[in-house]
C-alpha cells in the first residue's frame, strides 16, 4: 500500500464515526498534489445536499482527529467539500444509486475515435461497466479503460 494509499484508508476510517454521527455519507477521500501543495480532500453527501456550514462541521471535527493522530508525514491542507453535481461513480453504492440513469464515461484512449460515451447505466462488476446508448444498442467498457464515470448533467 503506498503512503497515499495508507494516508486515504485512515482518513475514511477516522471520518467513518463524524459523518455517521451527523447523517452524512462519504462520497471520497484524496491525498493529492496540486501546484506545490498537498491536499488531504474529503468529499460528503446527504440526500438534501451539502452545506457550507456541514463542510465546516466536519471539517473541524476531523481536523481535530487528524491532529491528535498525526499520521501524515507530509504538510497539507485540509478540504471537506460536496461531491458537487458532476459526482464520480467509485464505490459500490455510487453505482447502486445510478442504476437505471444516465451517466458519462471517459475512456484513457479512444474508442472508434472517441474518448466519451454517455447511456443508461445498465449493469456493473468489478471488471466491467454496461450502458445503454440512445440507439439502444448496449455497450460494455472495461473498468481499466475508464478515466472516468460520473453522473450526467443535463442543462
Amino acid at each position: 500500500m503506498t503512503k497515499r494509499e495508507e494516508y486515504e484508508k485512515r482518513t475514511e476510517e477516522l471520518l467513518t464515526p463524524i459523518t455517521a454521527a451527523h447523517g452524512f455519507e462519504i462520497v471520497d477521500v484524496e491525498f493529492v498534489k496540486e501546484g506545490g501543495n498537498r491536499f488531504l480532500r474529503a468529499y460528503i453527501d446527504k440526500p438534501d445536499g451539502i452545506t457550507v456550514d456541514d463542510c465546516e462541521t466536519i471539517s473541524r471535527a476531523l481536523g481535530a482527529r487528524l491532529d491528535e493522530e498525526d499520521f501524515i508525514e507530509e504538510s497539507y491542507i485540509l478540504e471537506v467539500s460536496s461531491p458537487g453535481l458532476g459526482r464520480p461513480l467509485k464505490k459500490e453504492k455510487d453505482f447502486i444509486r445510478n442504476m437505471g440513469e444516465l451517466v458519462e464515461l471517459h475512456t484513457f484512449r479512444p474508442i472508434d475515435r472517441q474518448k466519451e460515451f454517455c447511456g443508461i447505466l445498465k449493469a456493473y462488476d468489478k471488471d466491467t461497466v454496461t450502458i445503454e446508448q440512445e440507439d439502444g444498442a448496449e455497450r460494455v467498457f472495461e473498468r481499466s479503460m475508464l478515466a472516468l464515470i460520473r453522473q450526467a448533467v443535463i442543462w
